[in-house]
């Protein structure tokens, strides 16, 4: 009976926790209105909590996104090695949630040229300049953000908006890499 009551005890300490990691995900911000046609193009990296594929890049990071004939998205990420190799990765992105919504997932594995979606990651678009001139996205496990921008570099004001937007949304912005920066400085250091 008293196994019984600690398994009981542990499966409620596990959906509660499952509850609230839902509940903190839901919190981050989504834009809503997102133009995929408008978002395609060349961003450059400025500031990211780095993904496990970006561990080796030292300069240059960019994404492209083109939209594709079946309404899915090309990705191409790119970035330089600080031996000058270039590094691309291709995939898929498209849009869920609801129509217009920020939210995308994207996948880099494909099988016979099939995504596979299992193995996509969440990206959503938390901020949007009404221009499309920056855009600052994030998982919703917080484990990853990135600010995006359509030039090289972004006004210092510019950045402690951001800064102070995922301090907002739950993010440690002292774990976001300024990408130029060959100090590695961190965001909030800014």
């Amino acid at each position: 009976m008293a196994r019984m009551a600690a398994v009981v005890a542990v499966a409620m300490a596990t959906l509660a926790g499952a509850a609230t990691a839902r509940a903190e995900q839901s919190a981050v911000p989504v834009v809503q209105g997102v133009d995929l046609l408008r978002y395609s193009g060349r961003w450059h990296e400025i500031a990211a909590i780095p993904a496990w594929f970006q561990r080796k890049c030292a300069a240059d990071t960019t994404a492209d996104y083109a939209p594709a004939a079946d309404g899915r998205i090309t990705v191409v990420n790119a970035c330089r090695e600080a031996d000058g190799t270039l590094r691309e990765a291709t995939g898929t992105a498209r849009p869920v949630g609801q129509p217009g919504e920020g939210k995308l997932v994207v996948t880099f594995l494909s099988v016979f040229g099939i995504p596979v979606w299992l193995a996509g990651g969440d990206y959503w678009i938390m901020a949007l300049d009404p221009d499309y001139r920056w855009s600052l996205v994030g998982h919703p496990t917080r484990d990853y953000a990135w600010i995006l921008s359509r030039t090289p570099t972004l006004p210092m004001e510019t950045l402690v908006d951001l800064r102070q937007r995922l301090s907002a949304a739950g993010y440690d912005p002292c774990r976001l890499i300024v990408t130029a920066d060959p100090r590695r400085q961190r965001l909030c250091d800014l």
